[in-house]
């Protein structure tokens, strides 16, 4: 089992622990906590590097997580969504944060300006700093047009590495906003889609949770949030005909690929009930070995990871 701290309040991989033989249901879902949500995937991102294969990478990774916690301190109060716009989302199943009508506020405008400078601070290859600084000397226009990109997952490939900055952005502000919701108004909004944001799932886990075991929770790589789905059903399409896992043989156990006879897609599903210190967003992006065996097979990556654009 990964050794990556103690449980804190609010730690998502424990649970609520002063909610003990109190929860009949597990919750529909989880909002994130951004004050703890980087500095945990940080945390695993860097135990996640030990004798991985991926080990220079995550190593950044885990460094523009840092920079991603530590930033928060220095911005002004999200801007949340009218509570009239609101309702009307949870009316029609729409997400109350919809990533395709996103446009640039002061307050994300802030969150870039203040977080860019800290990337320059971290240790990374020339190309990557070349990038992060035609980033930084680009216009409104052009950092608008890789937003959009991002957001619609239709990132140009010559511009991979300026998404992945703005990507990393996008994942603050949206922790922040998605943190400000109430959770128990949320409703589903249709299969491999985040009932918060509208975005596809990074993966899904088994979580061991109390008033939880044995529950399936998808989680989106941009706003941090989670939601109760049902095993052994596609996270993209919904089908229940055709699913069967592929993992690594000789592997820990943690982690299968779910795939689906109709779509042709998978996700990953992670047993965080034999390891709490699972973090879906690290955990996909150090189990890259996986879905290479799977697309040899034919089959289609269906988890959105920024951090992996291109696979």
């Amino acid at each position: 089992m990964a050794k990556t701290g103690a449980p804190k309040k609010g730690d998502p991989r424990f649970g609520d622990m002063t909610q003990i033989g109190e929860v009949a249901t597990p919750a529909f879902v989880r909002l994130p906590d951004p004050q703890i949500l980087f500095q945990i995937r940080a945390e695993r991102l860097r135990y996640l590097a030990t004798g991985n294969t991926l080990a220079p990478y995550l190593a950044f990774l885990a460094a523009i997580a840092d920079a991603q916690h530590q930033v928060q301190g220095d911005l002004p109060p999200v801007i949340p969504p009218d509570p009239e716009a609101q309702r009307k989302a949870h009316a029609f199943e729409m997400p109350p944060l919809d990533r395709l009508r996103f446009a640039a506020d002061p307050v994300f405008t802030a969150t870039l300006a203040a977080f860019l400078p800290r990337l320059a601070e971290i240790e990374m290859p020339e190309g990557a700093a070349e990038a992060l600084q035609r980033l930084r000397d680009a216009g409104p226009e052009l950092q608008a047009e890789l937003i959009r990109a991002v957001l619609a997952q239709e990132v140009p490939g010559g511009a991979l590495a300026e998404a992945t900055f703005i990507a990393a952005a996008l994942q603050v502000h949206f922790a922040r906003l998605a943190a400000g919701l109430e959770a128990k108004g949320m409703v589903p909004v249709g299969d491999g889609a985040c009932p918060v944001c509208g975005g596809a799932p990074v993966a899904s886990m088994v979580v061991g949770w109390q008033g939880a075991h044995g529950t399936r929770y998808c989680g989106c790589a941009l706003c941090g949030s989670l939601w109760n789905y049902v095993r052994v059903k596609c996270g993209l399409c919904g089908s229940t005909e055709g699913i069967s896992y592929q993992e690594i043989e000789g592997g820990a156990g943690t982690v299968k690929a779910e795939t689906c006879g109709k779509c042709r897609g998978y996700l990953k599903v992670f047993q965080q009930h034999k390891d709490v210190g699972i973090e879906l967003v690290a955990d996909d992006v150090a189990s890259l070995g996986l879905d290479l065996l799977v697309r040899e097979s034919g089959f289609r990556r269906g988890g959105a990871n920024p951090f992996l654009q291109g696979y």
